[in-house]
């Protein structure tokens, strides 16, 4: 009787409950990189299929800013959740020392849409994202990869960097080092992967620079002027991408299509498939691969939904 009476007390708090804020410090202090790597490979399989996600609204507000919003929903019973993550961003903002892309993520629950909580989008991009290219790297790259090279030094780089060594740790087997180096073309010879996180509209991998077995992993364009790789990257190696959207947003992929060098049907797969075992990930220790992400309204709903889940049991709460 004693359990009924408690259990009956919790659901009652949580039906009143008001709906709580987690801090970007609460995202870090909740959840790891290897944590969400492990939750999004077993959710990607199993629940996007039931997750609605229309394609982002993007809306430019000035000459280089932009106002992004990103709904999503989910249609199973078993898991009851509606996200929308709101995004801006601002590439000048490196000149005030402030990140260039901004964000908030709103958590209702989908039975009675009761709103249960926001949550510092920036961070929890953060993490989304660099997961998203490590789970990739665990199909797709050599597992004895040793070298990584980062291209690009804004506020994702740490989070690649430990997402890409929580997946192959040979990275970090004599201690993780760090170097500097002003010739771009040489470090990328060296790379077993190479991560580029950037918002260049120049061409930063060449293709004809890229070794035998390397993983490419594609992450800053999310429009189509935006390029970091050229059209010999994309020759040279099997692609694949999170999700369809890609196909439309990222300039390598788009501009390629233009040019005939590819066509959409060339495509290897994406995450989902090659996760599910639908799709080949790496097939030879001496195939280049290229992954291209540009983030997804379903990945955000179920890293909002460990960074929830996770928040509570960490409080000792009950859920709403």
């Amino acid at each position: 009787m004693a359990a009924t009476e408690e259990d009956s007390v919790n659901r009652s708090a949580a039906m009143t409950a008001a709906p709580i804020f987690i801090s970007s410090a609460s995202v870090s202090s909740v959840i790891t990189h290897l944590s969400l790597i492990n939750h999004l490979q077993t959710t990607l399989p199993t629940l996007t299929s039931g997750i609605c996600s229309p394609l982002r609204h993007t809306h430019q507000t000035g000459d280089s800013s932009s106002f992004i919003l990103m709904p999503s929903w989910s249609t199973s019973p078993s898991f009851p959740y509606i996200g929308a993550k709101l995004v801006t961003h601002f590439p000048g903002n490196s000149a005030v020392n402030l990140p260039g892309v901004h964000g908030i993520y709103v958590l209702f629950n989908s039975a009675t849409g009761k709103p249960l909580a926001s949550i510092d989008a920036t961070e929890m991009t953060l993490y989304r994202t660099a997961c998203i290219s490590a789970l990739a790297s665990s199909y797709l790259s050599r597992e004895e990869s040793e070298t990584l090279v980062m291209i690009g030094a804004g506020s994702l780089a740490p989070h690649l960097i430990k997402a890409h060594l929580a997946v192959r740790p040979r990275i970090g087997f004599n201690g993780v080092r760090f170097d500097v180096n002003a010739n771009l073309d040489g470090i990328v010879r060296l790379g077993d992967i190479i991560t580029c996180a950037t918002n260049s509209t120049d061409v930063l991998v060449k293709g004809v620079d890229l070794k035998k077995g390397a993983h490419l992993d594609l992450v800053g364009s999310f429009t189509p002027a935006m390029n970091e790789c050229d059209d010999e990257a994309l020759r040279r190696g099997r692609v694949f991408v999170d999700n369809e959207a890609a196909v439309v947003e990222a300039g390598e992929l788009v501009g390629a299509f233009e040019r005939g060098v590819m066509k959409r049907d060339e495509i290897a797969g994406n995450l989902v498939e090659v996760v599910k075992g639908e799709k080949n990930g790496r097939t030879s220790l001496e195939e280049i691969t290229v992954f291209k992400s540009v983030g997804s309204a379903a990945v955000d709903l179920l890293t909002a939904h460990l960074i929830y889940d996770a928040y509570y049991s960490a409080s000792g709460s009950a859920e709403p």
